[in-house]
């Protein structure tokens, strides 16, 4: 069954947070899974309320503030909710200085992850399955959730339109992050890649355009 993914654009930092709906599901019915939860998080509550939808699961690409500040708004409207994420992020919630929120002035602790994923694994939102992939770099937690049926990639803060996710922060690794835009290339063109911010992509378009990718291969400066 083929999901429904509605993007909002959240915060300051203009973060990309999902919705994730299966509309053709019986058992789905009234039911939605969102995939990281921003600053200012009021837009995408009112649409889950206006569309009569509970929110199961809270799923997190990594724990920066900007994906993750938003959560306790969610549950003061829902009620209480799962949380997963990677498990070497799983301090990252109440700790502003891992979730960069302490060099901004403005400290967020939210709820912490009840449930830690590695990646290998699956996690099902409905009756669909999503592989979790490791993609460390950006932040030592980032992880991809793939659903395989529909060739789509909810990606984070791994690879951007014409870009890549910054590894220039103190919990960063260039060099794993090289290693993982190495390993998102192995995904065929046609996957759709819907990133932590701005517009959404193709693998095949980033292989072809993007300036820290030529036609699949790393730049040798890349980093």
């Amino acid at each position: 069954m083929t999901p429904r993914i509605d993007t909002f654009v959240l915060g300051d930092y203009q973060t990309n947070c999902h919705v994730v709906t299966i509309p053709d599901d019986p058992q789905c019915e009234g039911k939605c899974w969102i995939v990281d939860c921003g600053y200012g998080p009021q837009e995408m509550i009112e649409a889950i309320s206006a569309q009569g939808l509970q929110p199961q699961s809270i799923f997190l690409t990594h724990c920066h503030s900007d994906h993750i500040a938003g959560i306790d708004d969610a549950m003061a409207r829902f009620g209480p909710l799962s949380v997963t994420c990677h498990v070497s992020e799983e301090a990252w919630n109440m700790t502003p200085e891992l979730n960069l929120s302490g060099y901004s002035g403005r400290d967020v602790r939210v709820t912490p992850p009840d449930r830690l994923i590695t990646g290998g694994e699956s996690v099902t939102m409905g009756s669909t399955s999503w592989d979790v992939v490791h993609a460390p770099g950006h932040s030592p937690g980032c992880v991809l959730f793939v659903h395989e049926p529909s060739q789509t990639i909810l990606a984070g803060d791994t690879l951007f339109a014409g870009s890549i996710g910054r590894c220039d922060f103190p919990t960063a690794d260039p060099e794993a992050h090289r290693q993982t835009i190495t390993m998102m290339m192995e995904f065929d063109d046609s996957y759709r890649v819907l990133p932590g911010h701005g517009p959404e992509t193709t693998i095949g378009k980033e292989r072809q355009t993007n300036p820290f990718v030529i036609n699949g291969m790393l730049r040798a400066a890349w980093g």
